[in-house]
């Protein structure tokens, strides 16, 4: 079984993702039982057919990297599982999907990056919203995966706010008022 980071811990993943094939339609679309990601396209052609799958935490849907968070606005709500895809390491627009997605439209389920997902990014993505990590299986042995967490947690105090610190750390950090500092 495939393995994640969630939360900070390797955890076994036992959700599926669905691709679409060149030329298939996303109406046309087989979609397995159990615990299931699928495309967007699949998600608006058959969001009535899958709407109960999605409230029961069985459904969930991922992004693209063109795919921006409006194109699930309404749906946030109901959506146990977003996943947003990483197709190059040099591709950065899932970043800013993650943030949105966490800060204007208040999305508190589990936030999954997957695709081209490297160790060097973990902290970058965690500060960004997203709470699993799936690097693509053949990436990262087991034991690698199991180093790799430390990385989550690389840097203790970000300078700058996220979506995980949303002040910056001048604005965290008691200072000593002007009395004290008199004193």
């Amino acid at each position: 079984m495939p393995k994640l980071i969630k939360n900070g811990r390797v955890v076994a993943d036992d959700w599926q993702l669905v691709l679409l094939a060149e030329g298939e339609a996303p109406a046309d679309v087989a979609v397995p039982a159990g615990r299931t990601l699928v495309p967007l396209a699949v998600w608006q052609a058959r969001r009535d057919e899958l709407a109960a799958r999605a409230e029961s935490g069985e459904l969930g849907v991922w992004l693209d990297a063109g795919e921006g968070p409006e194109d699930i606005a309404d749906d946030v709500k109901r959506l146990a599982v977003i996943a947003v895809n990483f197709p190059k390491f040099t591709d950065g627009r899932g970043y800013s999907t993650a943030t949105l997605l966490r800060t204007r439209y208040g999305y508190t389920g589990e936030l999954r990056a997957i695709g081209d997902v490297l160790r060097d990014q973990f902290n970058y993505m965690t500060r960004s919203g997203f709470d699993a990590l799936q690097p693509r299986a053949d990436r990262y042995t087991d034991e690698q995966l199991a180093a790799a967490v430390a990385n989550v947690s690389d840097f203790t105090q970000p300078y700058q706010a996220s979506a995980t610190h949303p002040q910056p750390l001048f604005r965290r950090v008691a200072r000593p008022t002007q009395a004290q500092v008199k004193s």
